[in-house]
């Protein structure tokens, strides 16, 4: 099989000494092929290259989330295509890995590397479901492309908090849990929809929801990870389905304890519940419009300030080796 390894050097749980052991591995099984990215977004053009070539079979992002959902957008540039695409394999080596580790692989790359290599052999491999996220006609972003996610988006308070942390990542800063925590703090302090929110969620042939504050879309389940412990922002999440939601309408500083304390208990049968809360499962399409400009992020990275975002749940959009 021939493949191709997109290499992520700024991956922060792997050395350049075990990124050798793995490409060694990898090229003992496989026709290998090896790129390094160079620049934000080259994982997403050398997975494009590779799906419209036409001689790739399988693509293997060696990173963390966000070399991830380059590599995805890559490969679906021109839409999923099952038949005719190459395959998808993941070597986890950011500081998270929640897809990954969604897809019940080991967090450790050499023992993920493994797996794959099991994998490959048993033949065996899964479809995921995917988000897609695109601008609302006549908004601001018409001319914006659209995204594809893997495992979550955020419009509103949690976005904000992604984007407080990539600005401390520029500056130096290690990504760590800790780092999150104390940009949830300042963003909880210093955002001024908290109380009253200004998102609402329109969907076919329903009400809208309206004044969320916070709104989270995921695609699986856990929504994220703190160390080793998965957090269930929508328990019900899965690859299998579209799109699920959790929305909260007020955040005062209790309801910020109450619901920060039921993420840390959840179980993939209990997630944030209370009287702001709003959970909707298995959405194929809803819009998110905001009366402010509002963060935005996918998969962990932020995306700037927006007014409207329309989501997309796509059933069996891409091939996983698992």
């Amino acid at each position: 099989m021939r493949a191709l390894l997109v290499v992520n050097p700024a991956a922060t749980t792997t050395s350049a000494r075990t990124r050798d052991v793995l490409i060694h591995a990898l090229a003992s099984d496989l026709k290998l092929e090896v790129a390094t990215t160079e620049y934000r977004g080259h994982a997403r053009d050398l997975a494009r290259q590779a799906a419209e070539g036409g001689e790739i079979e399988l693509v293997v992002a060696l990173g963390g989330d966000g070399t991830v959902n380059e590599v995805v957008n890559g490969l679906l540039h021109n839409g999923p295509a099952l038949d005719s695409l190459p395959g998808l394999a993941v070597v986890p080596g950011g500081s998270t890995n929640v897809f990954a580790r969604a897809l019940g692989l080991p967090n450790d790359a050499v023992e993920a590397t493994g797996a794959l290599l099991t994998a490959l052999h048993e033949r065996s491999e899964r479809t995921v479901g995917l988000g897609l996220a695109g601008a609302v006609p006549g908004s601001d972003d018409e001319g914006a492309p659209a995204r594809w996610f893997t495992f979550c988006a955020g419009f509103g308070f949690d976005a904000g908090v992604v984007g407080r942390v990539e600005q401390q990542r520029e500056r130096g800063k290690r990504s760590t849990h800790a780092l999150y925590i104390r940009q949830m703090v300042r963003q909880f302090l210093g955002d001024p929809h908290r109380r009253h929110g200004t998102i609402t969620l329109e969907r076919p042939g329903e009400e809208p929801i309206e004044n969320l504050a916070l709104s989270i879309i995921c695609n699986t389940a856990p929504w994220t990870y703190l160390g080793n412990r998965p957090v269930y922002a929508a328990p019900g999440a899965s690859f299998d389905t579209a799109l699920d939601v959790l929305g909260l309408r007020h955040l005062s500083s209790a309801a910020m304890t109450r619901y920060a304390t039921q993420l840390l208990i959840s179980s993939p049968e209990r997630g944030p519940k209370g009287k702001h809360a709003v959970t909707l499962h298995d959405l194929t399409d809803f819009t998110l419009h905001s009366q402010a400009p509002l963060p935005f992020q996918m998969d962990g990275d932020h995306l700037g300030l927006r007014k409207s975002v329309k989501f997309t749940g796509v059933r069996r959009a891409l091939r996983v080796i698992v």
